[in-house]
Formats: C-alpha cells, sequence, structure tokens
C-alpha cells in the first residue's frame, strides 16, 4: 500500500518547498475567501509553477461558479479539483465536463447517517475525501481542526480512492490510517502554528509520521 500524503492550505514558496522536499505525494491551495488560507490567483501562478511535476496540485473550492473556476485553472492549472461545498452529484457531472480535470468530493462525516450520499458521488468523482463536519454556525467547511468519529468508515467496501482529513497531526496519523484503511491522508491545521501560518517542522513531522505507518502496514501485508 502506498500512502497518499497531502498537505493542503499551502500559501508561502518557504511551505511549499518544505512540503515538497518532504516528499509530499499532494500539494493543496484553498480559494475561498473566508478561509485564512486563501490564495490570490496571482501568488497561486507563482505556486503552481513552483510546484509543477514535484507533486499534484489540487485546488480546493466551495460552491465555487464556472467563472471563478475557470480563473484557478486558468492560474494554478491544478490536476484535481476539490469540491468541499454543497455541490450536487450534478454540479460534479457538470464541472467535469466543462473542465475535463479528476474531481475529489469531500464529504462531511459526523455519524453513518452522513455517508448516505456516497454512492451518488462515488459514480462521478475521482476520488473521495471525508472530512469532519464542521460545527453549526462554522464560516467555512474545513480547516477547522476537527476530528471526526474514524470508526465510522471501518470496513468501507468503496472502489474508489479515498482519503482521510479533519483534525490529523503527526501525533494521531497512524491510528486515522489504522482504523479506516484510507488510500490518503490531507492535514492543514494540524502543520500550522496559528491560522493559515504551517509549521515547516511541523510539516516534516507529519510526512514523516505518515511514511512510518505506510511502512508498518507493509510490513503486516508481507507474508
Amino acid at each position: 500500500m502506498s500512502l497518499i500524503v497531502k498537505i493542503c492550505g499551502l500559501s508561502t514558496r518557504e511551505t511549499l518547498d518544505v512540503a515538497l522536499d518532504a516528499g509530499a505525494d499532494m500539494v493543496g491551495f484553498v480559494f475561498f475567501p473566508p478561509s485564512p488560507r486563501h490564495l490570490s490567483l496571482e501568488t497561486a501562478r507563482e505556486l503552481g509553477n513552483r510546484a509543477k511535476r514535484r507533486a499534484t496540485k489540487v485546488a480546493l473550492t466551495v460552491d465555487a461558479d464556472d467563472a471563478t473556476l475557470a480563473n484557478i485553472v486558468e492560474a494554478l492549472a491544478p490536476d484535481i479539483l476539490q469540491l468541499h461545498g454543497k455541490e450536487t452529484v450534478a454540479r460534479l457531472r457538470d464541472i467535469k465536463q466543462k473542465f475535463g480535470l479528476q474531481l475529489m468530493k469531500v464529504i462531511a462525516v459526523e455519524t453513518s447517517a452522513d455517508l448516505a450520499s456516497l454512492p451518488g458521488y462515488a459514480a462521478v468523482a475521482d476520488r473521495i475525501l471525508f472530512d469532519a463536519r464542521a460545527p453549526r454556525g462554522a464560516t467555512r467547511p474545513g480547516g477547522l481542526g476537527a476530528v471526526f468519529d474514524w470508526h465510522v468508515l471501518e470496513n468501507l467496501d468503496l472502489k474508489l480512492p479515498f482519503m482521510v482529513s479533519g483534525g490529523l497531526n503527526a501525533g494521531n496519523v497512524a491510528e486515522a490510517v489504522r482504523v479506516t484503511r484510507a488510500g490518503g491522508v490531507d492535514v492543514s491545521s494540524g502543520v500550522e502554528r496559528a491560522p493559515g501560518i504551517k509549521d515547516p517542522e511541523m510539516i516534516r513531522n507529519f510526512v514523516r509520521a505518515a511514511r512510518m505507518v505506510e511502512q508498518d502496514i507493509l510490513a503486516i501485508a508481507r507474508p
């Protein structure tokens, strides 16, 4: 098993370079003004060029319209669009047809009932990301440092690749993967010293911890 490690909410050259040098498989960039990690198109263009061919570039959006998506695609040239809002299955089909990019749909999880929408999204998306449900009244859907009950995903029968997010850090990523058997992990606030401010050493520690999980799983899988 090769575990995909995604560092999301990168916003500076320094922290992007740290994530790339540490071996992150995916680097995420946020395009949502209420978030402290929101990027301008100019910064996105610079960071996107810097990350080119070194990692998969992911653009995180929340219920973005076509014009907004077109601007993001032009500036960042992402490999994947991460849809973190209330986008419907029909909206996913429309985005895929218009932009021809891979789609990662985020599903907010609190209880097993939240998985009811999964079959519809799984029929269209290329990858699913399970994140903690934001508390009532929150101004943004992710990056809040909340953990959901990973046991909700235990024994999940999903043919599509999926990742987990929500309150992950170097200390709990091993348990998250052990319980969910996710093929990837996504961290944002768990590698920050303040909202939107990534910490280089925390990034390195997270990637290192995730790679140790990967090695442990491979060791168990060997006959």
